[in-house]
């Protein structure tokens, strides 16, 4: 049951902060709870009916995919079923990278520019416009799937620039009165982990929000001190951005004494699917279409893994049409016991995301040397494997605007980060390879994380 503040906060408050934005986001998120009861039938004419006016959209105000319809003979009009979406051509990172101007619609407005290393560790710059309110009202919808709802005090462990930049006092002041509170998930040494611990404590959050291993690393840390979580009124933990282990699962569920919701999506594919309370991993079907295809680009049907390709229904303005994530996933075409008629995906396989370990002992997340090294202009892929406490590799690909004097600055921060008597190799290579499974690492950790050797 939420209290009168909460009620005040995602009824009043937050709605009147999403107007003043131009978002859309409460309306959106009533009719995603309308909706997430509907048939297939029924969710597959609304999919239908978006996808039509996108491609109808496309099509006339975009250049790029006016000039790719004309090439492949495709006209808006003739779509008739959604397996008439395979008729298009996949979207990837290259091909956003070749023709990002071309790919902003002419009638588009208030984009915002957005930079991702993605999970392949290849750096990506795209815009987002009307697709904001449909990303916050699908996981306000699924927040409210645990009986949690905007206003309730929220801890959230996360790594991103983009929020820890942003910490200004307008910001403050907005977290302290939506009651939550960010944990800056990049160093996680000794003294840090101590404070995020007290910071919990503290804030007796009704649900944590962050990376998985994140979650679980500062659940240890609590564990191996004898530090009691699971007394604070957690409801839910919710994790994204990397794959969930079970043994992350068992020990932030153990630790804090809350169940755990897996959530799947990204800057660049918008949010793709959330966890409910019965355990489903649901779609948000009214605005993302999942397409699972082999190494050939063929369609599989449920039951087979395969990659995961997103077309999003809100991004006419710049849009993500086939896009592929290079995520590896498996449709489930059973029903949920919770009653919703949204499609699920049964197991997400291939987002990792390691801890590394800086000479004094510091453990750190892996996004702290992501977020150097995409950045630096001219890398197209880079690869980071930490072979030793003293010798880090950096392999990389290079475009036309990569300058040798990166290399000094790639070594440079690098030593900032693990110690200055590190060895930092940076290789240029013609090709990065993938691992066995097809899938890039862009962090490779063969330094064992001693969570007691931790220093501040």
């Amino acid at each position: 049951m939420s209290s009168t503040y909460t009620a005040l906060i995602s009824g009043v408050v937050f709605p009147l902060q999403e107007r003043l934005k131009r978002h859309s986001t409460l309306v959106l998120r009533e009719s995603l709870e309308r909706s997430q009861w509907w048939d297939s039938a029924r969710l597959g004419e609304l999919r239908l009916e978006r996808l039509r006016a996108l491609l109808t959209r496309v099509q006339r105000a975009n250049p790029y995919y006016r000039q790719r319809f004309r090439q492949i003979g495709f006209a808006a009009a003739d779509l008739r079923s959604l397996v008439d979406l395979g008729r298009l051509p996949f979207l990837d990172k290259p091909t956003i990278r070749a023709n990002l101007e071309a790919l902003k619609s002419e009638d588009a407005s208030g984009l915002t520019r957005f930079n991702t290393g993605g999970s392949s560790g290849e750096p990506l710059i795209f815009f987002i416009g009307e697709r904001v309110s449909h990303d916050v009202a699908a996981k306000w919808r699924a927040t409210r799937w645990w009986d949690v709802d905007i206003g309730d005090p929220e801890i959230v462990v996360w790594g991103s620039p983009i929020e820890l930049s942003a910490q200004d006092r307008i910001r403050a002041l907005r977290d302290g009165l939506l009651r939550t509170e960010l944990l800056p998930a990049f160093d996680m040494s000794e003294s840090k982990l101590n404070h995020f611990i007290a910071r919990i404590r503290a804030r007796r959050p009704k649900m944590l929000f962050g990376y998985p291993s994140a979650l679980s690393h500062i659940a240890r840390h609590a564990e191996e001190r004898g530090i009691r979580m699971n007394d604070l009124g957690i409801k839910v933990a919710f994790v994204t951005s990397e794959r969930l282990y079970d043994e992350q699962r068992e020990t932030i569920t153990t630790v804090f004494g809350c169940r755990v919701a897996d959530g799947y999506g990204a800057r660049d594919a918008g949010f793709i699917a959330h966890q409910c309370s019965a355990g489903g991993m649901h779609i948000t079907a009214e605005d993302v279409i999942v397409e699972i295809v082999d190494a050939a680009g063929k369609v599989l049907p449920p039951g087979q893994a395969g990659e995961i390709v997103v077309t999003h229904l809100a991004t006419g303005d710049f849009p993500f049409i086939r896009y592929r994530t290079g995520d590896v996933a498996v449709l489930d075409d059973g029903n949920c016991a919770c009653g919703r008629g949204l499609p699920m995906l049964r197991e997400i396989q291939g987002r990792t995301t390691d801890f590394i370990v800086a000479r004094d002992g510091t453990v750190m997340h892996g996004l702290a040397l992501i977020y150097v090294l995409r950045d630096v202009p001219g890398i197209e892929a880079f690869k980071v494997i930490q072979e030793s406490l003293d010798l880090t590799r950096v392999q990389i690909e290079t475009g036309p605007a990569f300058q040798q004097d990166n290399v000094r600055l790639i070594i440079t921060a690098l030593k900032q980060r693990l110690g200055k008597d590190v060895a930092i190799q940076v290789e240029i290579v013609d090709r990065l390879m993938p691992e066995a499974s097809g899938k890039f690492r862009y962090i490779v950790s063969r330094v064992k994380v001693d969570h007691e050797v931790a220093t501040s």
